[in-house]
């Protein structure tokens, strides 16, 4: 007999073989849902523990990349370089706290100075021959910048270990090894300044690119400062350790950096001239000298005050820290005396900063001649009636007045400085000013621990970049002499 047949045409008992085989089908579905269900009830605590402990880490990471990257910045490679730059920050500060409680802080105030002015000697009277020298070779260098920012990462990683050996056991290494981060770190500044005007976002200005890489650079160093104190506490090789270990991660972070941070399309070698009469004879021939450009008048004579500036910087770093020292501030201890003033110049700086980048390159020549005549007025005041309140001014005027007339120099070299020369532009000025900063100091330290001649003296040293400031602005508009620079 034949068999009956289902609606669909199947055989009875195919009908109930497909039946069954469904029925087994969703059975073991249903195991495997159950099975499933409890790994999820399981799973799920363990991702959540999971998300929760690495939500320290990956928080502020994703709010840092968020605040690095805005506006364009991500696209451009910029906020690349800020994040390098805060990592700068933080190694630089990690050989700074473990060096400074090295040589200042763990010996008699006489000693002290001695050993400082021997440390001024041994490794910054060499860098002020390698300085001037760092920008020109750089210069031959335009394809290779990102291996040029990794080496110097590199090369302070591994001196650090070598530092980390000397303070350890006090030998002469400490000496030659400081140098080399010296330098490392000078010339690591002088690519990043070349660097950022090839990394400029759409409807960026300079100015405002370059107090976003400073402030993450700033906020880098705040965050690093406590770590290195903490680990000092351990012992004296532990921020070293620490310098090590951010210097590598900032070796490979170089290599992150956009493809075009190493072309060198349309670039030339820049020459800073207050007059064009270095490139003109008599009878306004050009002199033959090939590859070198002039910067022009106002850019010159607007790194002439901030070389001022950065000499006083230098100056009161070295004298305030022996003076503060010897003569606390009234009521405290000479370690919080010093903290203050490195607190309130930390905070004028930061402060400068973001001014800079909301006044964007408005007026620069005349932003640069205010806060230079503040910072003359406020030592001057601090010098005839010094006290705590007075000097704490004196550093966060100091500090701010540094920051914003920094930025509009940097504002001034893109505005005047033709674009095939301005990143050579940003090297020599760079080199120019830390050499300012090492006269600064060394003159900070062989002076007496008297308040007020000191301030004086500081002073004098603003005041004199002042008036020559002044007077070559005014006589170059005076006789119709052009500002700007023009490509020879």
């Amino acid at each position: 007999m034949a068999a009956a047949k289902t609606p669909e045409g199947a055989t009875g008992i195919g009908g109930s073989e497909e039946m069954s085989k469904g029925i087994n089908k969703g059975f073991k579905g249903s195991k495997e849902s159950g099975r499933n269900s409890g790994s999820g009830r399981v799973g799920g605590p363990l991702r959540a523990i999971g998300r929760a402990l690495h939500l320290p880490v990956t928080g502020p990471a994703r709010g840092i990349r968020k605040a690095t990257h805005a506006h364009g910045a991500g696209e451009s490679g910029l906020g690349k370089l800020i994040e390098l730059h805060g990592v700068n920050g933080a190694g630089d500060v990690m050989i700074t706290v473990a060096l400074a409680s090295t040589v200042f802080f763990s010996v008699p105030t006489d000693e002290a100075r001695g050993r400082v002015a021997l440390y001024l000697a041994i490794t910054m009277a060499p860098f002020t021959v390698l300085a001037p020298v760092i920008g020109p070779l750089l210069d031959r260098l335009p394809h290779g910048r990102r291996a040029a920012m990794a080496g110097a990462m590199l090369a302070r990683a591994l001196l650090a270990l070598i530092l980390s050996g000397a303070v350890a056991s006090g030998s002469l290494e400490l000496y030659p090894a400081a140098l080399g981060v010296l330098v490392a770190s000078k010339a690591y500044g002088v690519v990043r300044s070349a660097v950022v005007p090839r990394l400029l976002p759409p409807r960026f200005s300079l100015v405002k690119a370059n107090s976003r890489v400073t402030l993450g650079g700033l906020l880098a160093t705040g965050v690093a400062a406590p770590i290195a104190a903490g680990l000092q506490s351990i012992g004296s090789s532990w921020p070293l350790y620490g310098a090590f270990v951010i210097f590598m991660a900032g070796t490979f972070l170089s290599f992150t950096l956009p493809p075009k941070v190493d072309s060198a399309k349309g670039e030339d070698i820049a020459l800073l001239a207050a007059d064009e009469e270095h490139l003109h004879g008599p009878h306004l021939k050009p002199v033959k000298r090939p590859g070198l450009r002039t910067v022009g008048i106002a850019v010159t004579h607007a790194l002439g005050a901030n070389a001022a500036l950065r000499c006083l910087s230098g100056f009161l770093i070295f004298f305030l820290a022996f003076l503060l020292r010897e003569h606390p501030l009234t009521g405290e201890s000479a370690a919080v005396s010093l903290g203050i003033v490195i607190a309130a110049a930390g905070t004028g700086n930061a402060l400068g900063t973001a001014v800079g980048a909301w006044l964007r390159s408005k007026a620069p020549e005349l932003i640069i001649v205010t806060v230079v005549a503040c910072v003359v007025a406020a030592a001057i005041t601090a010098a005839i009636f010094f006290g705590a309140f007075l000097v704490a001014c004196l550093a966060a005027v100091a500090g701010f007045s540094q920051a914003l007339a920094k930025l509009s120099l940097d504002a001034l070299i893109q505005r005047d400085v033709p674009e095939q020369v301005r990143t050579s532009a940003f090297a020599r000025s760079e080199t120019i000013l830390q050499v300012s900063w090492v006269f600064g100091g060394a003159v900070g330290i062989v002076m007496p621990l008297n308040g007020t001649l000191g301030l004086f003296v500081g002073a004098s040293i603003v005041a004199v970049g002042w008036l020559t400031t002044v007077k070559g602005l005014l006589s170059s508009a005076r006789h119709g002499r052009p500002a700007r620079s023009r490509v020879t």
